[in-house]
């Protein structure tokens, strides 16, 4: 749970060899919301994704399936606006994407991935694409990361970027990435969108067993409303610009690249469910002393997926009752007597159950523990050492609001 790698400036193309743009280009109403991003790199990368496992599936994830099949990918086109999902055009729209892509770029349709993010089910056009692909593809500079991350933004209201450092072999490499999500978050393989670049070089094969490792610790730990979404998809592409000995077994460079991985994704799930929607309050629950490392996942996503606990941290209450009820129903096989529970934010810790049962703590001096905007719930199970993070956040009235007229 260290972080033992520096944070840098850049995000998504804080790598070496990859540039971006963010651009209206008319998906969306409001012309001053950038829809479109896309991210390229200098050369063929390796490439790997994961995806949902909502049986209803928006198009853009079959034809990059598809596309990255070989392992190979050299650039990343999504727009925001419309998730292009249950459209029986779909899969030539995400096609038809890929191929204008080439067109204004060079870079083999088959060699990009595609994603969309929006309203499901609302009929969707090459249109905007066929007129503004040109002045996309021109607008794509090594600072374009920021751009990006905004074009992929829906109901989000920061843009999400992230990037670290770290050396292979004496060679300085990097990881960024962008990523969208504020609402329908409650992965089953990845996360809402996330897209990210790394200059390592590394085996596709090797790459794709990291990131699905990395994935079950971080994405699948994230939940803001317990819905799944239809597009659901996270694409790692590394360009080996770094110039390090090319990772093609598991070994101490592997696991140096996977802890990076990790760290940049723990990061963005942080920053993802802070910005939950309507929530004004980050809820992160963290559980140790697990006899192993499927029980303490099972415990810290119940509690941050409990509707109830998530109502309770909005109201500031000290409601630790709805924590052991989260962990009761969470179907690990625990012995309640041992659990001990505390709430813990800026401002102190408050120790409101001991050994399965509540003990004598102060309202008042919890309140103000719970007030602040980062809550972390410790869960000690006193059973062993394995332990386990999920982020989520607060049920606020807003997110009623925001999603009772999110079409209209």
């Amino acid at each position: 749970m260290t972080e033992p790698f520096p944070y840098i400036q850049g995000g998504v193309v804080a790598a070496k060899g990859f540039q971006a743009a963010g651009e209206h280009l008319g998906i969306r109403k409001n012309r001053s919301r950038k829809d479109v991003a896309l991210i390229v790199s200098d050369v063929r990368c390796a490439a790997a994704c994961c995806y949902t496992l909502n049986l209803v599936q928006g198009a853009p994830l079959a034809v990059t399936k598809a596309h990255v099949a070989d392992g190979y990918a050299q650039a990343i086109i999504c727009n925001s606006g419309n998730a292009n999902t249950c459209n029986a055009n779909g899969v030539e729209i995400a096609e038809g994407m890929s191929a204008l892509v080439q067109q204004y770029t060079g870079i083999a349709a088959d060699d990009v991935v595609v994603a969309s993010t929006g309203v499901i089910g609302q009929e969707m056009t090459l249109i905007p694409f066929i007129s503004g692909m040109a002045g996309l593809a021109a607008a794509l500079r090594l600072g374009g990361g920021h751009d990006a991350a905004e074009a992929i933004m829906t109901t989000d209201t920061v843009a999400k970027e992230v990037a670290v450092a770290f050396t292979l072999g004496g060679k300085t490499c990097h990881i960024g990435g962008i990523s969208k999500g504020s609402g329908m978050i409650h992965p089953n393989m990845a996360t809402m969108l996330c897209f990210l670049t790394t200059d390592a070089a590394i085996s596709p094969v090797c790459l794709q067993t990291a990131l699905s490792a990395v994935v079950k610790d971080t994405f699948n730990m994230l939940s803001i409303d317990g819905d799944t979404s239809t597009n659901d998809m996270v694409t790692v592409l590394a360009n080996g610009q770094a110039g390090n000995a090319e990772i093609t077994e598991e070994g101490a460079a592997y696991a140096t690249f996977k802890a990076a991985l990790r760290q940049v994704c723990g990061e963005l799930c942080r920053v993802m469910a802070k910005d939950g929607e309507g929530a004004s309050k980050l809820l992160t629950c963290t559980v140790t002393g697990a006899k192993d490392k499927q029980t303490a996942k099972l415990v810290a996503k119940s509690v941050i997926c409990s509707m109830l606990f998530k109502a309770a941290v909005f109201g500031a209450d000290a409601n630790w009752g709805r924590v052991l009820c989260a962990i009761g129903y969470s179907g690990a096989a625990i012995d309640v007597s041992k659990i001990d529970v505390q709430f813990i934010s800026r401002v102190g810790t408050i120790s409101v159950c001991t050994g399965g049962s509540g003990i004598p703590f102060d309202e008042d001096a919890a309140k103000k523990v719970l007030s602040e905007d980062e809550i972390d719930v410790a869960v000690q199970l006193n059973a062993g050492d394995e332990q386990a993070i999920a982020w989520g956040c607060d049920l606020t009235y807003d997110y009623v609001k925001i999603n009772g007229d999110y079409r209209t």
